[in-house]
Formats: C-alpha cells, sequence, structure tokens
C-alpha cells in the first residue's frame, strides 16, 4: 500500500484517479483550495500548491505526488509551473515520485509532428492552457535526474463534458496522438484513471511522458 497525496482532488481527473487509488487500497489524501463532498477512504486537506510551506507539510511521508490541476493561471494564483521547485523539493526530500495529469496539445498529431496545439484546427480558447501544459513538460523534461517523475497526457476528447465508462481497455501510447480507425481521440475519465494508478504501481515510465486512449 503507498501513500498518495492528490492535488486536485475535487476535479475531474483528480477525482477519478484518488477514487481509483482508494479502491486498490492505497492510503490517499486529496488536496484542493476548498475541500467539498470525496469518494469513501480519501482523507481530505485544504491548501495551495503555491504555498511551499503547505506542500512541505501535506506531502511527509508521501511516496507519490499526484498534481491534476489547470497549468494555466487561476483566480489569484499563477500558472501551475511556478509551483514545480517546491513539488520538486518535496518530492526528491520524500523520495517520492511526482505524477502529472497532462494535457493533449503537446502531443504529435504525426510522427515529426506538429503537435497537435499547432494544427489549425486547434481551438484558440484552449490554446492557453495546452501551451501552459507543455511548457511544464518541457521543465520536467529538464530537471536533475533526482526527480523521479510522470506526465501522463489523455486523449484530445477527455473531460467532465464526456465521461464515458470505465471498461478497463486502453491503450498506452508515446509522444504521438492516439486515435482510433475513424480518427476519433478519447478516453473516459475511469479509465484514465486506471492507467495513472497502474503506473504509480508499476513505476513503468520513469522521467517521461505516456499517453492513454482507446
Amino acid at each position: 500500500m503507498a501513500k498518495v497525496v492528490v492535488f486536485g482532488i475535487t476535479g475531474y481527473a483528480g477525482g477519478h484517479i484518488g477514487a481509483e487509488l482508494a479502491s486498490r487500497g492505497h492510503q490517499v489524501k486529496g488536496v484542493a483550495r476548498k475541500i467539498s463532498t470525496l469518494p469513501d477512504g480519501i482523507e481530505a486537506d485544504a491548501g495551495s500548491i503555491h504555498d511551499a510551506d503547505f506542500v512541505r507539510s501535506v506531502t511527509e511521508g508521501a511516496d507519490h505526488i499526484v498534481v491534476a490541476l489547470r497549468f494555466g493561471p487561476q483566480a489569484d494564483e499563477p500558472q501551475l509551473i511556478e509551483a514545480l521547485p517546491s513539488l520538486t523539493a518535496a518530492a526528491v526530500a520524500q523520495g517520492a515520485r511526482l505524477g502529472f495529469v497532462g494535457g493533449a496539445g503537446s502531443l504529435l498529431v504525426a510522427e515529426g509532428g506538429p503537435a497537435l496545439v499547432d494544427t489549425p484546427e486547434f481551438p484558440d480558447a484552449y490554446k492557453g492552457e495546452a501551451l501552459a501544459a507543455r511548457d511544464a513538460l518541457d521543465a520536467l523534461r529538464a530537471t536533475d535526474q533526482a526527480l523521479d517523475w510522470f506526465y501522463v497526457s489523455p486523449a484530445a476528447g477527455f473531460g467532465g463534458y464526456t465521461p464515458g465508462e470505465r471498461t478497463g481497455k486502453f491503450r498506452v501510447g508515446g509522444d504521438i496522438l492516439l486515435t482510433d480507425d475513424q480518427g476519433n481521440s478519447y478516453v473516459s475519465g475511469a479509465d484514465y484513471a486506471i492507467a495513472f494508478a497502474d503506473e504509480i504501481e508499476s513505476g513503468a515510465h520513469r522521467r517521461t511522458r505516456f499517453s492513454v486512449a482507446y
């Protein structure tokens, strides 16, 4: 059983990941700025990922630190990348693995590119978030080898607007966007969470990004 701290536990991805981990018997502590109703078996703590002292305290004893938050600025807080130094320090100090719920925008649409976010069809409304997510991935790739991290990019169609069902069947890829025979790219919240929890348990992808889709 691992101790896992999940930042963004009240969000779509974080909630699914926390519930999946708890169902497998892991000790889950959920973190959010404001705590609402959580799945059974999950502790809760309220605070900001941009508060270095809070991050250090809430991750004490953790085996894994999961970040399931928006990458762009929120309310009165800066971009998520600004919290990377304190997250890195906490993870290295605890000997914990740092896992990020990533974005699909930085995935390549084909070998050699371009990235999905750089295609003409990518919606302008989501470009800021996608570019911030790509910047965070680049920053992780530039970190010292002492930091053990992974970053999971979902399919292009992923979110509360299309939750889907738990099937337990999905594909795991790398830096190229996974699509089906019709060109669709999708994964449900529950199946994404299975892939994320599998990675926590297996440690198969170290210091790298992988992707999940049907």
